[in-house]
């Protein structure tokens, strides 16, 4: 028979769960959880239904301009998520150029993250009020690992450990000097 810690996760609250405990393992508090479920859908996803989460955390000792976010979804087709290390940089003004910004910044997940897995890196640009100068827009990092599906059918053991790993990598990155370049602290 099976442990409960190895049983493949197959719905959104276990997984949850899991996530939840690798992370605050790691040292990071709850800050928030949403769920939501969804099942109005047209299109390509007519008949689907959806059922989310999303988790965020916080670090006391951590720096206020750092978050972890997570995704976590359950749908037809099964779950799926993603982990998130949230940054909040520089004004776009003090960054220089956004290509070399990015490949840099993909540089430092690719040496710092969890090898073997997906990491996406994402930059975001928001305008508070149009027109705006585009020097001060501000902007964010998001360095993501996406929890694949061989964690979800080792259990819930293995997906918190991934987590876990993954949230100390984050750390890693927070810790460097490297990320440190492109935000302005207070």
């Amino acid at each position: 028979m099976t442990s409960p810690a190895k049983a493949p996760l197959l719905t959104l609250e276990p997984l949850i769960e899991a996530v939840r405990a690798g992370v605050q393992s790691a040292g990071w508090d709850l800050s928030g959880l949403q769920k939501t479920t969804s099942h109005e859908f047209e299109g390509r996803w007519k008949g689907n239904s959806s059922r989310s989460a999303y988790l965020f955390f916080h670090r006391d000792a951590g720096p206020e301009w750092a978050s972890v976010d997570i995704f976590l979804d359950e749908t037809s087709t099964g779950l799926t998520g993603n982990l998130a290390l949230v940054v909040e940089l520089d004004p776009l003004g003090a960054l220089g150029d956004v290509a070399s910004l990015l490949a840099e910044l993909g540089q430092l997940a690719e040496d710092t993250l969890p090898r073997g897995y997906r990491t996406p890196v994402s930059l975001r640009f928001r305008m508070e009020d149009c027109p705006g100068e585009a020097s001060r827009v501000g902007s964010e990092v998001r360095f993501k690992l996406r929890i694949p599906k061989a964690a979800l059918q080792a259990g819930s053991a293995a997906t918190a450990a991934l987590s876990s790993a993954t949230v100390r990598a984050f750390e890693a990155l927070l810790d460097g000097r490297e990320l440190r370049r492109f935000v302005a602290e207070p």
